[in-house]
């Protein structure tokens, strides 16, 4: 799936996303809406992790997401 799906269909994600990030609140998710750099930053932020693993975190969930 690619990202611009996602983003185009983000109300439709954002479940999946709070199941797979459950730190992340409704209101980021808003803030959020489909941008993977914000998805990745809030993700980063609120898990104090680095940017990297932010990023392979997402692509991981991302493979997982389906057509």
């Amino acid at each position: 799936m690619n990202w611009d799906r996602i983003e185009g269909n983000w109300k439709q994600f954002k479940g999946n996303v709070k199941q797979q990030w459950g730190k992340l609140t409704d209101d980021q998710l808003d803030v959020i809406a489909g941008r993977r750099d914000e998805l990745a930053g809030r993700i980063q932020e609120s898990y104090g992790i680095s940017k990297d693993e932010a990023e392979k975190q997402i692509v991981e969930w991302e493979a997982r997401q389906k057509d």
